[in-house]
């Protein structure tokens, strides 16, 4: 037996935008999911891959970084070295990041024997790819775009979909919590994908909403607001006063979210011998980094040691920017320093990456990456069995006049996610340049 809908208006219209929407951007959902759930397991997988360049046998002593980094220097002489990271426990080799002929390289040592173990180039990376396609399709900044607006359409699937899945008429548990099977096949087509889309959409948001942030868009404006509300980077990370800096930390390491813009500071003392990187590491040490950090190498005389670690769990968060010549710690930004947002951002991203409770917290986020898959396929199955030959089997459109609340909404949504607002002007420009104009367009989609 078919699900009776309300014939109204304004269901209708959520209706026919949640089907377009839906067969617009499902597609992109489930390769979100899928990369999602990879590189969910990235540390397993990555210790599987590279097992043998990333475990060593401890055997006494440590030699210093930088009898590892001049082996290096020996193997690769016209290379430049931009990067050492120590490893994170006795059995980790060390990595050292070299760029040379225009390719970056990862180089592994045994930082007992000295000995370098291997080499990857960087491009070659299966998670750093697998990173790349989640986050912008393998096409640069169109990509990213892309993935970022299917994942704020995702926000108008959700509440639509919602407002779709709620029970009309008499409250009945069966159909909205759990699948009706002795129904008929109509039935049970919609339930397979209605009830486990409101089992995951809470899921589902929280994903969509603490991966926004890395977005080249909206996740650069939100960051930049959330750095200048008011609040700012506390005196208490600089000694001495605040640089007034061009350069922000994340044009030159890899750092936590909250520490991207932070102003890169200088090296006072120009022209004296610079450090070595024995004596970062042990500052590094002294100032309580976590073993996960990773120290990035100034490339000009006026540059600063960057010290960056990005570890598991939000609240060992650290960058450190180090003076080249004097030794001195010239800011200290850790996660006791970050504002409320900061903070929450922080966790989101580590529970989105599934680090932050380990195990448990990937198998609760693959769960919810399975359940995007199957609702996206589900959906997918149910039009295509309800579709006519001819046409798409959109839902009819309603007068504009009866659509009030609905626009409001949306109009809304596209304030709080700007591409949403813009693609929605692309669609009103579309629908009134051709769709109106052309008999054949306006009956295939039922407009």
């Amino acid at each position: 037996m078919e699900t009776k809908q309300p014939n109204t208006s304004l269901y209708r219209t959520v209706w026919r935008w949640h089907f377009y929407a839906g067969i617009i951007f499902a597609p992109l959902l489930i390769i979100l999911a899928v990369t999602g759930s990879i590189y969910l397991f990235k540390p397993q997988i990555e210790q599987v891959l590279y097992q043998n360049y990333q475990e060593i046998i401890p055997q006494g002593e440590k030699i210093p970084a930088s009898q590892q980094i001049e082996t290096v220097k020996k193997l690769y002489p016209d290379a430049v070295v931009t990067k050492y990271h120590p490893g994170e426990n006795a059995s980790r080799s060390s990595e050292v990041s070299i760029t040379s002929n225009n390719e970056s390289l990862t180089i592994f040592i045994d930082p007992y024997t000295g000995k370098s173990i291997g080499e990857l180039n960087d491009e070659d990376k299966i998670m750093d790819k697998i990173e790349e396609i989640h986050g912008e399709l393998m096409a640069g900044t169109l990509g990213d775009r892309i993935v970022e607006l299917a994942a704020c359409w995702a926000v108008v699937l959700i509440v639509s979909g919602l407002y779709l899945w709620y029970p009309k008429n008499k409250l009945n548990l069966s159909g909205v919590l759990f699948p009706r099977i002795n129904k008929g096949k109509n039935t049970f087509r919609r339930d397979l994908h209605a009830v486990p889309a409101f089992w995951i959409s809470a899921g589902m948001l929280f994903l969509i909403m603490t991966g926004l942030p890395w977005s080249g868009f909206w996740g650069s404006n939100f960051q930049s607001a959330a750095t200048n509300s008011g609040s700012g980077y506390p005196p208490s990370i600089w000694t001495g006063s605040a640089p007034t800096s061009l350069i922000k930390t994340k044009d030159i390491a890899d750092v936590p979210w909250a520490a991207e813009n932070l102003d890169v500071p200088i090296s006072d003392i120009q022209g004296f011998i610079p450090l070595s990187i024995d004596d970062v590491v042990t500052i590094a040490n002294r100032e309580g980094m976590h073993p996960s950090y990773s120290i990035n190498i100034p490339q000009e005389t006026d540059g600063v040691y960057t010290l960056s670690a990005f570890p598991p769990k939000a609240q060992d968060e650290a960058t450190i920017h180090i003076d080249q010549y004097s030794g001195a710690v010239l800011a200290d930004y850790r996660y006791e320093h970050y504002g409320l947002i900061g903070k929450i951002v922080a966790w989101g991203i580590t529970l989105h990456k599934g680090t932050q409770f380990g195990l448990i917290n990937q198998i609760i986020s693959l769960l919810i990456c399975i359940g995007i898959m199957l609702v996206a396929f589900s959906g997918f199955y149910l039009w295509w069995k309800r579709k006519p030959k001819k046409g798409l089997g959109a839902p009819k459109a309603p007068p504009i006049k009866n659509m009030k609340f609905f626009l409001f909404l949306l109009i809304g949504l596209g304030i709080l996610f700007p591409l949403v607002g813009l693609s929605l002007i692309v669609v009103w420009l579309i629908d009134w340049l051709i769709i109106k104009r052309i008999s054949a367009v306006k009956k295939f989609l039922n407009a």
